[in-house]
């Protein structure tokens, strides 16, 4: 019994063939309708014609990631009632086609956030990486945010001032596309004056009241979720701290802890993520799985390598600061426990998350932190490792 192998697909569009994961090994696709506009209701049409897809090329759509929450959603204002409704529609439509698991995140504005998607190590690998000082450069000499100086200290402001001076025009232009022109993670993109307004809607919404509206959303959702067999599954915030005044409310244990017990039920999960609470020093990741472990309904594997300021770049699937092999004997010791008990969800669905940049790869334009070569690898590391993990418990 292995954990479920599943694989990132970005739809048509991308540069990895369907022909190609067939040859991983992999059978199960993780993806997502990206061309409906956010807010939208999904229809059983658009659905079957991915599925579909995906079947005549001897793939399953295993794991929707994700189902976007609409801004108005996060900040209860606008459209937001109908945008609930068109997300309850849509969660039933994925049902009627079998697809029971839905990845989701709360992040305000931006999903997962870098200062470079290029970053080149000392082998030639390119990976993704978070630099506080430009992030800052950014925030307070480009984007120039009101109050954004008391975010930082005294010295992180003189810093990311000296960063700035340094910058070529080409560099700050770069550095904008990629923090509010071209958002990872997300279709969004924002002029700085669009993206100067939705800061502001977020003006008064702190921590609390951000919490209290995705628990809002949730007592909505999850109902509905109960009802048609799927598992909502929220992705922490990535990284795990605030960004530009915004609120992360899925950061901690105790953010956790928080929103799974706001609306208790089997179909209110988590998906953990090593890579985004790992970037965080204060998370303890094997205590953050051992506490939740029953209600992990998707797994993100991947490393980061932080330093002592809080900057991190992604490492190698076995490398950086997160134990893997602590992880996935703790993912193996919970599906023998499932098993155990009779559950159906025991093979949990789980995928390299992100990957160096490498070989041929570094001549091809792909979706950051998703080339087909770092991913087979960080595939081949994370199976040879669960394999040993199973044998040396005699489970194959």
């Amino acid at each position: 019994m292995s954990m479920l192998k599943t694989w990132r697909w970005f739809g048509v569009e991308n540069d990895v063939p369907l022909k190609y994961i067939r040859q991983s090994g992999v059978k199960d696709i993780v993806t997502s309708l990206n061309h409906v506009p956010y807010g939208e209701e999904w229809t059983v049409e658009d659905i079957m014609k991915r599925k579909q897809l995906l079947e005549e090329n001897g793939l399953k759509w295993t794991v929707t990631e994700s189902v976007p929450v609409h801004e108005d959603i996060k900040t209860r204002t606008g459209n937001y009632k109908q945008y609930i409704e068109n997300y309850k529609i849509s969660i039933k439509n994925l049902a009627s086609c079998g697809i029971y698991t839905v990845c989701y995140n709360f992040m305000p504005i931006m999903d997962w956030t870098r200062t470079s998607l290029d970053y080149t190590l000392e082998n030639g690998v390119k990976t993704l990486k978070f630099e506080w000082i430009n992030f800052a450069a950014f925030d307070l000499f480009i984007l120039k945010r009101e109050n954004a100086d008391k975010d930082y200290t005294p010295q992180q402001i003189k810093e990311a001032k000296d960063s700035f001076d340094q910058m070529s025009e080409q560099e700050i232009t770069s550095l904008t596309d990629l923090l509010i022109a071209n958002l990872p993670g997300t279709n969004e993109s924002y002029t700085m004056d669009e993206f100067k307004e939705e800061l502001n809607k977020y003006s008064n919404i702190g921590r609390k009241k951000l919490k209290q509206h995705l628990f809002s959303f949730l007592e909505e959702i999850i109902p509905v979720a109960e009802e048609t067999g799927v598992k909502m599954c929220i992705h922490p915030d990535d990284p795990p701290f605030s960004l530009m005044g915004l609120p992360r409310i899925v950061s901690t244990k105790e953010d956790i802890t928080e929103l799974l017990n706001a609306v208790e039920s089997p179909n209110n999960g988590l998906t953990f993520c090593t890579g985004s609470l790992g970037a965080g020093e204060q998370n303890d990741l094997p205590a953050i799985f051992r506490a939740f472990a029953g209600k992990v309904h998707f797994l993100h594997l991947r490393s980061t390598q932080r330093d002592e300021i809080g900057n991190f770049y992604e490492a190698s699937h076995l490398g950086g600061n997160v134990d893997m092999y602590k992880i996935i004997k703790l993912v193996v010791e919970e599906q023998e426990r499932r098993k155990k008990m009779g559950r159906n969800d025991f093979e949990i669905p789980v995928r390299p998350d992100h990957g160096y940049q490498m070989m041929d790869d570094l001549d091809k334009k792909f979706y950051p932190g998703y080339s087909n070569i770092g991913r087979l690898k960080g595939l081949a590391e994370l199976s040879g490792l669960e394999y040993g993990i199973e044998r040396s418990m005699n489970i194959v």
